[in-house]
């Protein structure tokens, strides 16, 4: 689960760390008051979208000149025109893709003189399964290019979860970093706090970029990225009160609630597997065949009648769908419960498409039995290159 940035930062100020004073508005009509609270003489005019690139990316039937989601205002009177532009308007950057994201939240905060751009980050190293620092002087640029063309500016080190985090740790931060004077202080503690956060808060990512050395000397958080593991997020209900519903895929949303792991994608070909390894697996011998699946789904290995129902109805409600493939291995999960809610599934909403079912496993001709007898169109596979085939083949003629 990600957040926005005010939340960000409201976040990692509550953990000590040095963030600018900000306000969030979600009505035009607020952010002149908004801007009023704070100091100036600048003031920073933020789209609060979960994606990256704002400052860069476009909005949908910009005027000619127009700037990104990221604006400087020198008044509080110009800091509210820009708000009022940008709210409710579609702003598209590399990250969002070409539909682009709504803009329902700006963030108002005030400027900060910077004397160099940094990077910093923490994650979760899934080679070592331990938290890990990605840091970088080449700050305000995607750390993704700076990778491919100087990946020699890029430093990262894990830490030992059994010794914990040290004043070593934020030292060597703080000198690949470059920092000198007061600002080698501030780093170390900041990178306890940021530590603390990730831990404490179940974080899988913990992004800061820029990271910024003001002309004063001092450090300060200029923007934050947050992810959170959502396997943890029955722990942390102060972080679930912060998910905005707006930002997700409906369809994911919807999944979401009947603990169904649907993750949306741009293929033609729906997916309806049982577990993670399987789901993946079909999706590649789908593209093996020459097309491209539309989603992620695995219901689970305990997957009801109902469950599937409402799996099945999430995959239809895609107007991108032009086939199903449904490939079942029954081992907790029987066949025959799959093929009863697919049926029941297919009843309720209706098949627009053509609809392969491949099952295996625990009664598996019980449930090849259902189908066969259900009088409905749906075509019988006999193994997963079978299925795949047939779809494929279905959909593309």
């Amino acid at each position: 689960m990600n957040i926005h940035e005010y939340q960000a930062k409201a976040l990692l100020k509550s953990y000590g760390c040095p963030v600018s004073n900000g306000r969030a508005v979600l009505k035009a009509d607020e952010a002149k008051s908004a801007a009023g609270e704070l100091d100036g003489p600048l003031w920073v005019v933020k789209a609060q979208i979960h994606a990256g690139g704002r400052g860069k990316g476009k909005f949908k039937e910009a005027e000619a000149g127009e700037k990104g989601g990221v604006r400087l205002a020198k008044s509080v009177e110009e800091a509210e025109a820009m708000a009022k532009q940008m709210l409710g308007r579609t702003l598209v950057t590399h990250q969002t893709g070409p539909a682009g994201k709504q803009v329902n939240r700006i963030y108002i905060e005030d400027g900060s003189d910077i004397s160099r751009e940094l990077y910093l980050a923490l994650l979760v190293d899934r080679a070592t399964s331990r938290v890990s620092f990605v840091v970088s002087t080449e700050g305000g640029m995607d750390i993704e290019e700076v990778a491919a063309s100087t990946p020699e500016k890029i430093m990262s080190f894990s830490v030992d979860p059994a010794t914990g985090l040290s004043d070593f740790h934020g030292r060597r931060v703080a000198f690949a970093l470059g920092l000198t004077g007061v600002a080698v202080k501030q780093c170390v503690a900041l990178v306890k706090n940021l530590y603390r956060a990730f831990i404490e808060k179940d974080m899988e990512m913990l992004e800061i970029n820029p990271l910024i050395v003001m002309t004063d000397g001092n450090l300060k958080v200029l923007d934050a990225k947050l992810g959170f593991d959502n396997n943890a997020l029955y722990r942390q209900p102060d972080i679930m009160a912060l998910r905005d519903e707006t930002e997700e895929d409906p369809k994911e949303l919807e999944a979401s609630k009947f603990d169904l792991n649907y993750i949306a994608l741009d293929g033609e070909i729906g997916c309806m597997v049982n577990g993670a390894g399987l789901a993946m697996a079909t999706m590649d011998i789908i593209k093996l065949y020459g097309a491209e699946p539309a989603n992620f789904l695995d219901v689970g290995g305990g997957a009801t009648k109902e469950k599937v129902t409402e799996a099945f109805k999430i995959i239809t409600s895609d107007p991108n769908v032009k086939g199903i493939l449904v490939n079942i291995f029954g081992g907790i999960m029987r066949c025959d419960i799959i093929a009863e809610g697919v049926l029941a599934a297919v009843k309720e909403v209706g098949l627009q498409v053509p609809l392969v079912v491949r099952l295996e496993g625990t009664n598996v001709e019980l449930g090849k039995e259902i189908i066969a007898n259900s009088g409905l169109n749906v075509i019988a596979a006999d193994n997963l290159a079978d299925g795949a085939q047939k779809i494929v083949k279905a959909v593309k003629g």
